[in-house]
């Protein structure tokens, strides 16, 4: 099976072909964690933790190295912690905990790799240091910077032009730049700036800038050349452009031969803005939504697509969900056949992560196992299980899902409990009664030679 990929910097869809089957390299931008991740941050997660089962499953786990970092040094993070006159350390543990916390319960494996900003400053000082030798940058008067027009093709992954390069770039007006377009590597301490965000240079006290963090951890944990450099369509420029330049012209290679990136998501078709007040965050959205059910949401679009997030998607990714998790049950009490995954799910995923396809063959399949015959419910089982373990869904105990998140589960076992006494003892109206004061809380009983369960509706 081959896998074929978008690639940004090429405009076109390849076959993928690793440098080294054996080892197997991935790198996405993580978060900055000074505060709540919305639901637009858990996009890349999801979609390249999709690409990170699939590699997996074609190489083999042992062979695959996932790397997701965290940016725990910031103008922002420093802000965070002086608004809560806590220590920076403090703030970055605690919303880098929250953050892992809230994507593995949208079904995110751990990547193989977690490197950490602040773990790799020398490896960030040695490669500006590699960048200022060979005539790519200069100090200026608050600090170090990139000297853009001495890159012959800087600009390749986005394609954009010198105007809209200088339009588009994050920099300080005024920052003794030789071009409109250069770019800060090591940002000057400031004053009044706390010792621990300021770390010793040779172009003195400072923290490094933020696209050089990147090229670093990359080089640090997978190798100065690495297979698939992943991240959010609004990284390719500057974010990604800069790493690229700053990895290539010290190391004289190509940072990464294939470059991927998300769409965009929306809020009821507008654009997700704290002006807007309609910021939804992940950890608030899981009060009220199984984390399955906004994976299934998040994959229910092409990762390349913009992707409307609504009310209408959630309960329709859950009805879709409701609809396999039913299929799981009926067939729950046979022994899977080891199958393998489905052609249909995988050709899907290997056509560029097509989930739309690969979910409308899994639907498919759902419809096919509740119309087989008993004889087939342990392959249907295989089969299901086998493409819920490549999508990261269908990951919970059918009879669990059924009931929902039930606090007072005991309770509603009890009154079925009690349904099925009123019944054996021919009390048909107190075992009505109790179903329909159930069916009043969205409880539906079902009865079956084996006794009678519930489930949420």
């Amino acid at each position: 099976m081959d896998i074929r990929l978008h690639n940004t910097l090429t405009r076109e869809k390849q076959v993928f072909l690793p440098q080294n089957p054996q080892r197997v390299t991935m790198y996405v931008c993580g978060p900055t964690v000074y505060s709540y991740a919305h639901i637009g941050n858990a996009r890349p997660p999801v979609a390249f933790d999709l690409l990170f089962r699939l590699l997996r499953l074609k190489y083999g786990a042992e062979h695959v190295v996932y790397a997701a970092n965290i940016t725990d040094v910031d103008d922002k993070i420093i802000a965070a912690a002086a608004e809560a006159g806590k220590p920076i350390a403090e703030i970055t543990a605690h919303f880098e905990r929250i953050y892992r916390e809230d994507i593995g319960a949208l079904g995110v494996i751990e990547p193989t790799l977690r490197p950490h900003a602040t773990e790799h400053i020398d490896g960030m000082i040695a490669i500006i240091s590699e960048l200022v030798a060979k005539g790519h940058a200069y100090p200026g008067k608050d600090g170090v910077l990139f000297d853009v027009p001495s890159m012959a093709d800087y600009g390749k992954l986005s394609g954009r032009n010198r105007d809209e390069m200088v339009a588009g770039a994050r920099v300080e007006v005024d920052a003794g730049k030789k071009d409109p377009a250069d770019f800060a590597l090591w940002k000057a301490a400031k004053p009044g700036e706390p010792k621990e965000a300021r770390w010793d240079s040779p172009w003195g006290e400072g923290r490094p800038g933020w696209h050089i963090e990147c090229s670093a951890m990359v080089k640090a944990v997978l190798g100065e050349t690495i297979d698939i450099h992943g991240g959010g369509l609004d990284l390719i420029f500057p974010h990604h452009e800069n790493e690229i330049a700053q990895s290539e012209c010290a190391h004289g290679k190509p940072m990464a031969r294939y470059w991927l990136h998300n769409g965009f998501l929306s809020m009821d078709s507008e654009k997700m803005s704290k002006s807007l007040g309609n910021v939804k965050l992940i950890h608030e959205l899981l009060k009220h939504y199984d984390g399955e059910t906004m994976r299934f949401a998040l994959m229910s679009a092409h990762y390349r697509q913009p992707l409307d997030w609504t009310e209408s998607l959630l309960n329709q990714s859950k009805a879709t969900l409701d609809r396999l998790y039913n299929a799981m049950r009926r067939i729950k009490d046979v022994h899977a056949a080891n199958t393998g995954a489905p052609d249909g799910v995988l050709n899907a995923l290997c056509d560029d992560l097509n989930t739309p396809l690969a979910l409308a063959e899994l639907s498919a399949l759902a419809t096919e196992a509740n119309k087989a015959e008993p004889q087939d419910w342990p392959r249907f089982k295989g089969l299901l299980l086998a493409a819920g373990s490549l999508l990261g869904l269908l990951q919970r105990d059918p009879e669990d899902w059924a009931r929902g998140d039930a606090s007072d589960a005991d309770r509603i076992d009890a009154l079925v409990a009690g349904r099925v006494a009123a019944r054996k003892a021919k009390d048909f109206a107190e075992a009505d009664r109790i179903r329909r004061d159930l069916a009043a809380e969205g409880i539906e009983i079902m009865d079956g030679p084996d006794g009678s369960t519930w489930r949420r509706v």
